[in-house]
């Protein structure tokens, strides 16, 4: 018997499957793509590690030699901002990972595996029904079609959004649309030149909604992305990998420190990627992280509302499994919602300039700056810090505010 059905085996589908897998339940997880596999979203936050502890898989993670990282670089024209996680009001880990998504992914589904669960590659979910006493999923592979019925489904298929589409679910993002063109280069950067410990965030100084990431590997190899809005990149003309280089040189600090790159892997792009649901659970199924909502790439935010899903969910589905009554709105969908609301106030401060405003004025008060600091290390439910939760997007206005009137005195 299937106590847990879960699709996808990303970071949020490894972890909730270790975790309940550890509790002795048994755990079946079905993913549509083979592993190791390509994906973006490369640069971890610190709260991440935390999760990876709960689910036992950090001496896997910590022996595989990926990129420490324990900050971020922001940087516009000659101005740069660094925010170093140990510097963090909140308690928790000060550094965590930039790492190659195909590989990390695959060390925490292996580890998941290791653990107990059943995990199945190249399985499509292709119906599913919550209409009876236990679910009824439906998927297909290269043996056939095979129908389970779990005590429970859990949705961690990322950007397939496997149940949104199957029940109808999705609704559209408050977010304006935007693109990223992104790819890996040998990126060939003079020792010293910048720090590889830090994700670097440039910002396009014509256009400051434009911003760009940079995150290296410990092989030489970076990410590098230009977001912007889909109109902006319509601005530039030829081949995907074309108009990534003329937005790289669009922003002259990046194309200077680039200047020695060579293309690892060719150029991708995606368009409209910010998403939400009507609910966030139902009778037999709760969505984890960005099958639910996404927002946007530009505080590393995907990995770490994934894995605190992944986290919550575990613990209630134990509870719900001995027979406790839970009430999922209130234990899993609000405190879930308490930490993408504060990633929602920073991403949208970060587009209106406002949280940019912040980060670079040079007189900030210590402890404000540690603050921010946590948030951006992705200790976003940390209730202490008075820039979390809803609240937090009137009080980085309130505080950009403060700042611009220092500016011009």
């Amino acid at each position: 018997m299937i106590d847990v059905l879960v699709i996808g085996a990303g970071p949020a589908g490894a972890i909730v499957s270790a975790l309940l897998a550890r509790k002795g339940y048994s755990v079946l997880v079905l993913e549509k793509q083979k592993f190791p596999r390509f994906s973006i979203g490369e640069s971890l936050l610190a709260n991440t590690l935390e999760f990876v502890a709960e689910a036992g898989m950090t001496e896997a993670v910590m022996a595989h030699g990926f990129q420490y990282k324990n900050g971020a670089s922001f940087v516009l024209e000659d101005k740069e901002s660094q925010f170093n996680f140990v510097e963090k009001t909140t308690a928790g880990s000060p550094f965590t990972f930039q790492v190659i998504r195909s590989e990390f992914d695959k060390i925490l589904a292996d580890e998941a595996a290791r653990m107990g669960a059943q995990v199945q590659y190249q399985v499509e979910i292709t119906a599913v029904d919550f209409s009876g006493e236990r679910p009824r999923v439906t998927a297909k592979s290269a043996e056939g079609i095979k129908e389970y019925q779990p005590r429970f489904v859990l949705d961690a298929s990322g950007f397939g959004r496997t149940l949104p589409r199957l029940l109808d679910l999705d609704r559209p993002s408050d977010f304006p649309v935007r693109a990223a063109l992104y790819g890996q280069v040998r990126d060939h950067i003079e020792s010293g030149a910048f720090d590889r410990q830090k994700i670097r965030v440039g910002i396009n100084a014509k256009d400051r909604e434009v911003w760009s990431w940079m995150i290296p590997f410990s092989n030489g190899i970076s990410s590098v992305g230009i977001v912007a809005t889909p109109a902006h990149h319509a601005k530039f003309k030829g081949t995907p990998e074309e108009r990534w280089r003329q937005l790289i040189a669009d922003e002259p600090p990046l194309q200077k420190l680039l200047s020695k790159m060579e293309i690892y892997r060719d150029i991708g792009e995606i368009t409209g990627y910010a998403a939400k649901v009507t609910r966030l659970h139902g009778p037999g199924f709760a969505l984890l992280g960005n099958a639910a909502e996404f927002l946007d790439p530009v505080f590393s935010s995907g990995v770490t509302i994934a894995m605190k899903s992944a986290s919550l969910a575990a613990a209630l589905l134990d509870r719900q499994f001995k027979g406790e009554k839970i009430d999922w709105e209130s234990e899993f969908a609000e405190p879930l919602s308490y930490g993408v609301e504060t990633f929602r106030a920073f991403v949208t401060t970060w587009y209106d300039c406002t949280l940019q405003d912040v980060i670079f004025y040079t007189k900030q008060q210590e402890e404000v700056r540690r603050m921010v600091c946590s948030v951006l290390a992705g200790y976003a439910w940390d209730k202490s810090n008075p820039y979390t939760g809803p609240n937090a997007m009137r009080r980085l206005k309130t505080l950009a505010q403060v700042c611009r009137n220092g500016l011009g005195k």
